[in-house]
């Protein structure tokens, strides 16, 4: 080989690295303002971003820095959390009110400083303050570093699909009853796209159409906004193959449907291979309970290009029945990472601390008959709650991140239980056990570097249900999920530590457990919670905070100079 050819390939080496080190900084501004939108019949006002509902998408690519500059030109305070991205030290711009930061009061700005370190696919932003993510909410775009492809065949078009939930009523006004006790209305419409298609009311005109080539290859990238049910999703005669879920590139799985849950997302291929026609995407709950649910179903149309007749019916996907419990776990059970080289499954083996949580429905005191019953009338002495491990968690009015950091006193108490304080059995009959709870601010303070497991259980308290779990600032492997109560003795022996999904939001199925595991490399103050928004907001909720490592690289960095004030 010659020189000059030896120069040409040290040239395109040295380039071909650099492009991969090159992360770029972006920057975005989001206005949150009342805009009037009509749906099923009827217009109203609500919170959104930049006027638009789904919200702008942030698009980036994996290692960037994107710079948010939240400006709050509403009625009351608001945060932004960014669902899914881990924000390596940097809690201060993870979001959830009153947690890490105080809210963004009217007239005023705070800009976010959103770090992408190892995600790379499908995530999300929304609200993080009471019910406001209903309306202010968007995708988050995470495509791979400089130089890098997707480790499948490009699509021909990319787009983002959210579904999403349509109130009649005004939301917040619905939420200062729910805060007294009265039971949350179920939504009127689910929506794709901000629109409930053509099996609602005055709906018809305004159905989202994506129109498709034939024989075209299309990315779906579907984000559940969904306030408090799981969705089934799918595309009449069409095979869908998923290659990404919440974040994170997994095995390629074709079916016919997808389970997603609120807080998910999934990337999601499908060839327009069918005749040229029009044919309905549609999503309708899972719901395995027997509380009130929005049992409808959204519809969009996937239109071909080219001359034919369109029906007069678009045609109709075959989705699992609403409460078709087997159909969500054969789907759920087949999601594994990628495991590969250039993406391993780096599971936790030898497991240092140990976390079992009971997720349960409650009733919980309240003082001097101060509540209302569940359908608004009262007074009332008790409302509905809800809790993990028996405390249902107090939201204070200062931000704990900050409390934690400066050392203050009275803010939250570090002795959240690393297991039930009482024993019984949780999916079993329940009928002697008390269903009361107590509120409290508590923490469980891990050490970094900790190999961390949490094994998630269902009760039959009350009502048992599905429970979407949430962690902030980390991604974890759910390494094991059955039905019944854990048994720490021969569960874990059917655990995949192979290959298991790095997910950051998990479905604890009704009356069974789910096991997740993770390295505690993330200092900061960390939220976990049901992505049932009414579950979240009766209390189940808890924190973790992980300590400071030893070398700065190890340590929360210190709080923005602009924080939002608590006063």
């Amino acid at each position: 080989m010659d020189r000059k050819n030896i120069f040409l390939i040290l040239v395109f080496l040295f380039l071909d690295g650099l492009l991969h080190c090159m992360a770029l900084t972006q920057y975005y501004d989001f206005v949150l303002q009342e805009t009037n939108f009509t749906r099923l019949c009827s217009t109203k006002s609500m919170l959104t971003v930049n006027g638009s509902f789904p919200g702008p998408t942030i698009k980036a690519r994996k290692g960037d820095t994107v710079f948010v500059n939240v400006h709050n030109q509403g009625n009351y305070g608001v945060t932004i959390h960014w669902h899914g991205v881990n924000q390596p030290r940097n809690p201060w711009s993870d979001g959830p009110e009153n947690v890490t930061q105080c809210p963004i009061r009217p007239g005023t700005n705070f800009t976010y400083e959103v770090i992408l370190s190892t995600e790379e696919g499908t995530l999300w932003w929304h609200a993080h303050s009471d019910w406001t993510r209903v309306s202010v909410h968007g995708a988050i775009v995470i495509l791979p570093a400089a130089g890098k492809s997707y480790p499948f065949p490009k699509p021909y078009v990319e787009q983002t699909i959210v579904l999403g939930s349509w109130y009649k009523q005004d939301v917040p006004e619905m939420l200062t009853n729910v805060l007294k006790g009265v039971i949350p209305n179920v939504s009127d419409a689910y929506t794709i796209n901000s629109q409930p298609g053509d099996l609602y009311n005055c709906s018809n005109d305004s159905t989202y159409r994506l129109k498709v080539k034939f024989g075209k290859t299309y990315l779906l990238r579907i984000i559940n906004a969904v306030m408090n049910e799981e969705n089934f999703f799918g595309i009449a005669n069409h095979t869908l193959t998923v290659v990404g879920h919440d974040g994170a590139y997994i095995k390629p799985i074709t079916t016919d449907y997808i389970l997603i849950t609120p807080g998910q997302t999934m990337d999601v291929l499908f060839t327009a291979n069918q005749n040229l026609s029009h044919y309905y995407m549609a999503a309708s709950p899972f719901f395995d309970s027997v509380v009130a649910f929005d049992n409808s179903t959204t519809t969009a149309i996937v239109q071909y290009d080219g001359k034919y007749t369109p029906p007069s019916t678009p045609f109709f996907p075959n989705l699992p029945f609403y409460n078709d419990i087997n159909a969500a776990q054969n789907f759920t059970n087949r999601v594994k990472s990628l495991a590969t080289d250039a993406y391993p499954a780096n599971v936790p083996k030898n497991i240092t601390t140990q976390l079992y949580i009971t997720v349960a429905l409650n009733r919980i005191l309240c003082p001097n008959n101060s509540c209302l019953s569940p359908t608004g009338d009262g007074p009332l002495d008790n409302k509905q709650s809800s809790s993990l491990n028996n405390v249902s968690f107090a939201t204070p009015q200062v931000s704990i991140l900050d409390a934690y950091y400066r050392g203050l006193s009275n803010v939250f108490l570090g002795d959240f239980p690393n297991q039930p304080p009482n024993f019984f059995n949780f999916t079993g009959d329940v009928s002697d056990v008390s269903i009361f709870t107590a509120s409290g601010t508590k923490a469980r303070l891990i050490n970094y570097g900790e190999a961390v497991e949490i094994v998630f259980q269902g009760t039959n308290l009350q009502v048992a249900e599905t429970h979407p779990l949430h962690l902030h600032g980390y991604s974890f492997f759910v390494v094991g999920t059955g039905s019944g109560n854990f048994n720490n003795e021969t569960d874990p022996s059917s655990y995949n530590l192979v290959d298991p999904p790095e997910l950051n939001t998990v479905n604890v199925p009704r009356n069974g457990w789910t096991a997740v595991r993770f390295f505690a490399n993330n200092p900061g103050v960390w939220f976990v919670h049901c992505h049932l928004e009414r579950h979240a907001t009766w209390g189940m909720d808890t924190l973790l905070i992980v300590r400071n490592g030893q070398s700065d690289d190890q340590k929360i960095r210190p709080p923005p100079a602009n924080m939002p004030s608590c006063s």
